[in-house]
């Protein structure tokens, strides 16, 4: 069982002792998906990079940035970037920025990704909420990070998405006009696209969407106590639904046609959190 806390004791005085406030909401932004920051009138910003072990990003549309923002008397934390496994990162890397948000005092995390459309009901540019995770790929990374049989783990995954924060995703789709979608996301390691055969048997297993990201995070998080809520944007369909070919660049320019829908969606999501 790895001691997040103790692990990274001097990162996280770090970001404590530069802090603005104690923010309340946190926000963990996507691949194509880092822009909605800047439109925000943001406090503060810390850049990764100056943290003192804080793991560097290293995919394109992941900035390495940490804002600290007041959106209409909301204090925001806004990590534009994540660390993902592919990346070469251990799981207690990846769940940094969540270890970070929880010891800031925040309550409420919201989670976006960039992910490939499995159910073809689905088509890029939609948003999904995620109802459950299939994490067969890193239950064994979990486990080091949790402890053999974890009760925390398991009654965590059974509460998620947080209730109250799915009430607020329905309000907000709702009131946005944003047609409602869900699914199960199936997490890959990466950095490799699926391959057809391989997106065939996920979709055997019930899974909509997937992607490389947010499970751990989602889980992490609510063993640490917060309320978590997760949305995909569908960026592409995975391999073998269509036959475009799969790649980076689809993803961050379809995150930018989506970027004005996701923008409005999520300001009414931190609204009513």
């Amino acid at each position: 069982m790895i001691n997040i806390r103790e692990k990274y004791k001097q990162l996280i005085q770090f970001v404590k002792d530069a802090a603005p406030f104690n923010p309340e909401i946190a926000l963990i932004l996507g691949s194509g998906l880092g822009e909605f920051a800047n439109s925000f009138v943001i406090i503060k910003s810390i850049a990764t990079s100056e943290i003192p072990g804080y793991p560097p990003s290293t995919v394109q549309g992941h900035q390495g940035q940490i804002h600290f923002v007041d959106h209409r008397g909301k204090k925001l934390l806004l990590f534009q970037g994540r660390i993902h496994l592919y990346e070469g990162y251990h799981i207690s890397d990846s769940v940094i920025p969540v270890e970070l948000a929880a010891s800031l005092g925040v309550k409420k995390l919201i989670l976006t990704n960039a992910a490939g459309g499995i159910n073809p009901l689905l088509n890029p540019g939609d948003l999904m909420i995620i109802q459950d995770f299939n994490t067969l790929s890193i239950k064994n990374d979990l486990v080091k990070l949790f402890g053999v049989g974890s009760p925390d783990m398991h009654d965590a995954v059974l509460n998620f998405p947080s209730k109250g924060i799915a009430e607020v995703f329905n309000s907000a789709f709702l009131d946005e006009d944003v047609e409602t979608k869900r699914g199960i996301y199936y997490f890959t390691k990466g950095p490799s696209y699926e391959t057809p055969a391989e997106i065939r048997m996920m979709k055997i297993s019930g899974a909509d969407a997937v992607g490389m990201s947010t499970a751990h995070e989602a889980i992490y998080g609510l063993v640490r106590g917060l309320d978590v809520g997760a949305i995909s944007l569908i960026t592409n369909y995975a391999a073998g639904i269509s036959d475009q070919k799969l790649s980076h660049q689809e993803v961050i320019e379809t995150a930018d046609l989506a970027k004005v829908k996701f923008e409005r969606l999520m300001k009414r999501i931190i609204g009513l959190l």
